[in-house]
């Protein structure tokens, strides 16, 4: 793995302990809340293989991938991607970055349409919120074992989430997807960084892309964005961009 930019002062080496040092340093958090995304990407710019993210990765997203969760307070995920991803509570993290307990994985579902059953919804540390529209028999159930927060009548807003959140603690804030939730992080001004890996792939164009916007933000769009960095290994592209504007030695208060 390469660092190009900023210019580094020796190459990356293979996933031992100083590579993950050295990308913990490139990934650190600034002071304040934070809202970073992490996504990933074909050369055409789809969102997944066959309905999911992990046919575009190699070592080096995985490992990043990690990186970024270890950093992170909670990591956020709507309930599609939780789905089609199989997601679980967070493991196999860089112990080194984190030697606590693992971030939690909070969902946002406004119908709260997810298995209670799932191995995600199973655990104690996961976090759901959801809306008033969520069956409240469901929202029972969901209950039992998962934090569910009632935070909107129709919608959880992306202001609402980073306002529950942090209000609870979490100020570094991974959102990872899918393409509708980082749409309404972005249209709402609250994304600070996108992190985007390009896989060397061509898709063919069946795919989403990372980001959909509501019809009814297109006037926030579009958003310049200043490149902070990026690796590459392998064909893969591993960029980190910043609000224009923006530094990330510190982060814009917002309240709690």
């Amino acid at each position: 793995m390469r660092q190009i930019l900023p210019a580094p002062e020796r190459d990356l080496g293979p996933a031992d302990a100083q590579v993950i040092t050295d990308l913990g340093a490139v990934y650190a958090y600034p002071e304040g809340t934070w809202v970073r995304a992490n996504m990933i990407a074909s050369v055409d710019g789809a969102v997944s293989v066959d309905g999911r993210s992990g046919g575009l990765s190699g070592a080096a997203d995985r490992l990043v991938f990690k990186v970024l969760r270890s950093l992170a307070d909670v990591i956020v995920v709507g309930a599609g991607t939780a789905r089609a991803e199989h997601y679980g509570p967070a493991r196999n993290l860089c112990e080194q970055l984190r030697p606590g307990p693992p971030p939690p994985i909070a969902v946002v579902s406004a119908r709260l349409s997810l298995d209670p059953d799932s191995e995600l919804l199973r655990s104690d540390s996961t976090i759901v919120l959801t809306t008033r529209r969520a069956p409240a028999e469901q929202v029972a159930k969901v209950s039992k074992t998962a934090d569910v927060i009632v935070a909107g009548d129709d919608q959880v807003s992306a202001p609402t989430i980073v306002a529950e959140l942090t209000g609870r603690g979490y100020r570094k804030i991974l959102v990872e997807g899918g393409p509708t939730l980082l749409g309404e992080f972005t249209s709402t001004g609250l994304l600070d960084e996108l992190c985007v890996t390009t896989s060397p792939l061509l898709e063919g164009g069946y795919a989403a892309r990372i980001l959909a916007a509501p019809p009814a933000a297109r006037s926030a769009f579009p958003v310049p964005l200043t490149l902070a960095s990026v690796l590459a290994d392998n064909g893969f592209l591993l960029c980190r961009y910043v609000r224009a504007g923006t530094s990330v030695s510190s982060a814009r208060p917002r309240p709690a």
